[in-house]
């Protein structure tokens, strides 16, 4: 809600409680209630409070007043009259304030469940306290009059509604704090192995990596208990001098490294306190620089920093992207958000195990029994991520295991306190279920180290909220399942056997077709071999083609996130084609969506997601991305089930029966490239290309320059047009020369000039085919110029506008190879391919050019699927195309690009292009308020029949 309203909200709530006569048992519920609701915008608020919550004190049975569990407060309710730091007797005798007796309450809780906050009220006061030490110190309460709440709403909303978004902002805040710091000791002791190593090797580089990640491991376990000490790790270095400080961390290595009963039996006390950790990350000698005051200064900032609440999924990114020298040269730290991650798991998996146990858990009959068995489930997936990176991906899932497995614990030991180890519950889920590839050696360690952390927070959240768990955090389980190598040439077999796999997920690397490196056009080579138009597809796909032929006929589900190119133009022909053909499926789809996979430099790719796998599916989820979520009350899907109630915020999900390569509900159709329409309308050429240098084209001075100078060359000046200029209104002009006599071009001295720099200009082109165009040096390369009048289409137009603009032009204005043309085309052909039928199907089957519209004679044009209007149908077309043109005239000193700005559109151009679309829908026999997804399905329908003809 606006200010407005929500001081209006406010104002009534006060009036209203300000003087309504209520004890502390008779409507404090509806009291709390309408605060969250009303005031702080909470529209779930019912749904969050758990009134009289019983809790046993002393052996007594209590009841909490207000719990709120998801944000963890505790709300003791008195009386209107009741003085909140007036002790009162209670049952037991003893006497306390309402904030004793509800901390009295919070002492008995679980640790998992203990109250962040205690909040105590008498209607008119409120008073809020903060039980985190660490942040108050003591127990000083924030007191709140009910005249001024207005004042503390944001205060109240952040501790009663927010909390969890803040945790996530906390954890975001310090990983990022954390990389930043790390890159610091990087560079300074990139600095201090310079002074012995210059340059660098590819060894030495190793180490170095290695000593950064040894040491952001101490940094985490001294503030996450698994050192015998807060701050150990800073308190044994800060008394080491800067000149032995290189010998002391080797020794701490060593013993991080070595078990207790083969240590040095004369080791100091202090060195030998530090626990045995195994795992791998300290094995093996590195060599480590000389420290210097500078250097020793910046590790101690370092261990100040609270390592505890980093996020690995997070950190693990911005760790290796602030060291890798690849990244680094980049610039800026990148991270994929945890969100996007949960857009791959969720529908891969999570959505269905969830699901799963909300079943088991309502089902009262051999519960403990099947609670037990789908822990044992969950224990035995086993996960792959072929281009790992730095691991977001596996602690991300491992992480979200690990939390259903929590939920599964503490369900299986429902209101029971155990003390001693009789009936200890074991956790499962283990992080040697995780396997991954990668190729960057740094981020293989990275990806290691953020996987022990997750494993290290996990165990911490597990005894916080099941006190009753067998577990012990060191030493650390061995991690070898995450592998250095080249994914596309590695063979998955040798990672982890098929047969023992489940799920297959991952970010594989964005790089289109022109953009890939040798090494990176070999792989696909590998992959693809002499496919044809293999040249034109994105990187990505070789994890595709490389995962179908892994997974062969087994049950193993994958899912990537892919730039929505492999989706477009020939990209859904070539890779998908053949996959297809044998037996792959689309299982769940994420249709085109920005993915922000970085933080400082924010780099946005547009994506998709995809599900596949070689097993059929009755019904898949399609999911579009900005929609508002609804409950969606289809019938339930097996195996892949879709949650009922479970949409993703924002989106719109769809069930359907079949996903094509377009990530449409139609039929399996691939529209190839075709040399001539495929229906009966004037062919489309591309514009004249000059390939010129520059030589040709002239702008308006040149052109002024010419005519004032070279009067002759008036007849050879020609309008000059390409997408640019005819979107934006924009004038050029080009030298036309065909038919001009060679005697004329030698009086005009800058016209000669010029056409000897192009010739020049060609013959020093790398392209023979450029080289031999020298030979004609007064000509375009390629004249395409009609003898008549003809439409225009952009080949790259703005995703932003509903339309392409396309428009017609007079014969003598030259058209670049920068745009189409259709020469002797009608306005009932201007209006077909100017209505939101053609837009649909080109917005599905064109290429794109980042995330604009990539315009193709031969796949967009050619393939295109015409209606067979009757003659009255043809009549209205023709009457909405000219109403489109006269609006469009209307604004004669606005560009086409003003006037398809959706922001800026004129109202008689957007009813003049309505009534267009529905006379072309009605010559396609579809009713006018059909979906964008129906019509592309007619549209591929029609193709399949056309096609079948051949």
């Amino acid at each position: 809600m606006n200010t407005t309203e929500h001081k209006k909200a406010t104002k009534a709530f006060f009036e209203k409680w300000s003087v309504k006569e209520v004890s502390e048992r008779g409507g404090y519920q509806i009291f709390w209630i309408e605060l969250l609701q009303n005031v702080l915008g909470d529209e779930n608020a019912s749904n969050r409070i758990s009134a009289e919550e019983k809790v046993r004190v002393d052996n007594h049975t209590n009841f909490i007043d207000i719990y709120l569990p998801d944000v963890k407060v505790i709300i003791e309710q008195k009386k209107r009259g009741i003085v909140l730091d007036a002790k009162a007797k209670q049952s037991d005798g003893s006497f306390l304030t309402p904030f004793e007796q509800a901390k009295k309450y919070n002492d008995d809780l679980r640790q998992g469940e203990k109250a962040g906050y205690i909040i105590t009220s008498n209607f008119d006061e409120i008073w809020v306290y903060d039980m985190n030490p660490k942040v108050r110190g003591v127990y000083e309460p924030v007191k709140i009059l009910l005249s001024e709440i207005f004042k503390y709403s944001e205060f109240l909303k952040n501790v009663l509604v927010e909390q969890q978004t803040t945790k996530v902002e906390i954890e975001k805040d310090i990983s990022f704090k954390a990389g930043s710091i790390i890159g610091k000791i990087y560079n300074a002791l990139y600095k201090q192995y310079e002074k012995v190593y210059n340059p660098l090797t590819d060894e030495i580089l190793r180490d170095l990596n290695k000593l950064c990640v040894r040491l952001v491991f101490c940094f985490y376990a001294e503030d996450t208990d698994l050192f015998p000490e807060y701050n150990y790790f800073q308190h044994y270095m800060d008394k080491i001098s800067a000149d032995k400080f290189r010998k002391e961390l080797i020794g701490v290595f060593e013993t991080l490294d070595t078990d207790y009963p083969n240590r040095d039996k004369f080791i100091e006390k202090a060195l030998n306190d530090f626990p045995y950790v195994n795992g791998g990350l300290f094995d093996g000698k590195i060599q480590i620089p000389q420290f210097d005051e500078k250097l020793k200064q910046i590790v101690h900032e370092a261990s100040v920093l609270d390592w505890s609440k980093i996020s690995p999924s997070i950190f693990g990114a911005i760790f290796e992207s602030t060291l890798n020298p690849e990244t680094r040269r980049i610039g800026g730290m990148h991270y994929t958000t945890i969100e996007n991650i949960h857009k791959v798991i969720d529908p891969l998996f999570l959505d269905d195990l969830k699901h799963e146990f909300e079943q088991i858990k309502k089902e009262e009959k051999n519960k403990k029994t099947n609670l037990e068995n789908f822990q044992n489930k969950i224990a035995s997936l086993k996960f792959l991520d072929p281009a790992c990176g730095s691991g977001n991906f596996l602690t991300e899932t491992y992480t979200s295991l690990r939390r259903l497995e929590n939920e599964i614990l503490k369900e299986l030991n429902k209101n029971q306190k155990i003390f001693g180890t009789e009936g200890f519950t074991k956790i499962k889920v283990s992080i040697s279920q995780f396997y991954g590839i990668e190729i960057n050696d740094f981020a293989v360690d990275v990806a290691k180290a953020a996987m022990w952390i997750a494993e290290n927070q996990m165990l911490r959240e597990t005894l916080e909220n099941v006190a009753f768990v067998e577990a012990k955090p060191l030493p650390l389980n061995a991690n070898d399942n995450i592998v250095e190598a080249n994914a596309i040439k590695i063979d998955w077999e040798s990672v982890v056997p098929k047969n023992e796999l489940n799920y297959i997920m991952g970010n594989p690397p964005f790089v289109g077709g022109m953009f890939m490196s040798k090494a990176q056009k070999s792989d696909m080579d590998y992959i693809f071999g002499k496919t044809k138009g293999v040249g034109e597809l994105d990187y990505v796909c070789a994890w595709y083609k490389k995962a179908v032929e892994y997974v062969g006929n087994t049950n193993i589900i994958s899912a990537f996130v892919s730039t929505n190119s492999i989706c477009q133009g020939q990209q859904a022909v070539t890779l998908w084609k053949p996959l297809i053909e044998n037996g792959v499926e689309i299982k769940f789809a994420y249709k085109t969506f920005r993915w922000d996979s970085e933080a400082n430099i924010k780099a946005h790719v547009h994506c998709v997601i995809i599900g596949f796998s070689c097993d059929n599916t009755l019904l898949k989820p399609l999911v579009e991305d900005g929609w508002q979520s609804k409950t969606d009350n289809s019938p339930k899907v097996k195996p892949l089930g879709v949650k009922q109630k479970r949409l993703f915020e924002n989106n719109k999900i769809t069930l359907v029966s079949h996903i094509n390569s377009y990530l449409l509900e139609a039929p399996d159709v691939f529209v190839e490239s075709l040399s001539k329409p495929l229906c009966d309308v004037p062919p489309m050429r591309f514009g004249s290309m000059p390939r010129d240098g520059g030589g040709f084209v002239l702008n308006a001075e040149e052109r002024e320059y010419l005519l004032k100078n070279e009067p002759l060359t008036e007849k050879w000046i020609k309008p000059y047009i390409g997408s640019a200029e005819f979107i934006n209104n924009k004038q050029r002009w080009c030298l036309w020369l065909v038919d001009a006599e060679p005697k004329e071009i030698k009086q005009c001295p800058t016209v000669y000039k010029r056409i000897e720099f192009v010739r020049q200009f060609r013959l020093n082109s790398v392209a023979a085919g450029t080289r031999k165009f020298a030979e004609t040096p007064t000509l375009f390369c390629q004249i395409a110029q009609p003898d008549s009048d003809y439409i225009i289409v952009p080949k790259v137009s703005s995703e932003r506008r509903r339309y392409i603009p396309i428009g017609f032009m007079p014969k003598n204005i030259i058209a670049s190879d920068l745009v189409f043309l259709i020469p002797n085309a009608t306005i009932y052909h201007f209006g077909i391919l100017t209505s939101n039928v053609h837009m649909n199907w080109t917005r599905t089957v064109c290429g794109r050019l980042k995330s604009d519209y990539r315009y193709s004679k031969d796949i967009v044009y050619n393939n295109f699927p015409w209606p067979t209007p009757t003659p009255e149908q043809k009549s209205k077309i023709e009457a909405t195309a000219q109403a489109i043109l006269d609006a469009r005239a209307l604004y004669p000193d606005s560009s086409l690009a003003d006037l398809y700005d959706p922001l800026t559109m004129p109202v008689e151009l957007r009813k003049a292009h309505e009534a267009n679309d529905k006379a072309v829908l009605q010559a396609y026999g579809l009713p006018k308020n059909i979906a964008e997804a129906d019509i592309v399905s007619h549209l591929m329908n029609l193709y399949k029949e056309l096609t079948s003809k051949f």
